[in-house]
């Protein structure tokens, strides 16, 4: 199959506005009462579950087993995981990196998406339900309140990503496989184009991951400060 994804067309935008939309739907679906959100929370995260279980399904019985390739090793992987352990069991621990590693990673995977299927397709539109998905998920427990940032937290997010990139690192060198891009950029247009040549994206990379952690850390920040000048004043 080839794609006929255009990117930053119509569709694409329409993909990448229907992302806080969800967050909104999200948001409104949970209300005020607790059981309710409650509700809302463990559907998305069963159904965000489900979605990619049936995509590994769908893989095995199209593609066969196919180690060392194919595999759930790259960051939107981890992410997606994260995500739905959080939404299940909102442990403050795993929102605190997933808040950041999660909405970074699957940003970038929205903005610059490397698709090898047409776009009404099962494959395509897997893979905007699920980073979608992780974006809209996180944003609505911050949304909602159910969940935010701890102080510490983009340092935690840090060291999350840089274990996984590790562990990764040593997976592609022993199998010679290339997740997480670490060893060469993906064939579709993405922000790495712009990072120079390997291994030095990698390094410009990092720059942008701090970047990108700073904003997101930033909202929570400012309210952490305005909670304090309300009990200093």
């Amino acid at each position: 199959m080839e794609t006929d994804f255009v990117l930053f067309s119509a569709r694409h935008w329409g993909v990448i506005l229907a992302i806080p939309l969800a967050s909104a739907l999200l948001r409104l679906a949970a209300g005020r009462r607790a059981e309710r959100g409650r509700t809302v929370r463990l559907s998305t995260g069963v159904f965000l579950a489900v979605n990619e279980l049936v995509w590994y399904g769908y893989r095995l019985y199209t593609e066969g087993v196919r180690f060392p390739e194919a595999l759930p090793l790259n960051l939107c992987d981890l992410s997606l995981w994260l995500t739905v352990f959080t939404l299940l069991t909102l442990n403050r621990w795993l929102f605190d990196a997933t808040w950041f590693v999660g909405i970074g990673g699957a940003s970038m995977a929205v903005l610059t998406p490397e698709l090898w299927a047409p776009f009404w397709s099962y494959p395509t539109m897997y893979f905007f339900t699920a980073h979608g998905g992780v974006i809209a998920s996180l944003i609505f427990l911050a949304w909602s309140g159910m969940a935010r940032p701890r102080r510490h937290a983009f340092w935690r997010a840090m060291l999350v990503l840089h274990a996984w990139a590790a562990f990764v690192g040593a997976f592609n060198l022993i199998f010679h496989t290339n997740y997480m891009y670490l060893c060469g950029k993906p064939h579709a247009p993405s922000l790495l184009d712009y990072m120079g040549p390997w291994p030095w994206y990698i390094l410009t990379g990092e720059a942008v991951a701090v970047a990108v952690f700073g904003l997101l850390a930033l909202p929570f920040v400012r309210r952490r400060v305005e909670e304090w000048s309300e009990r200093c004043g």
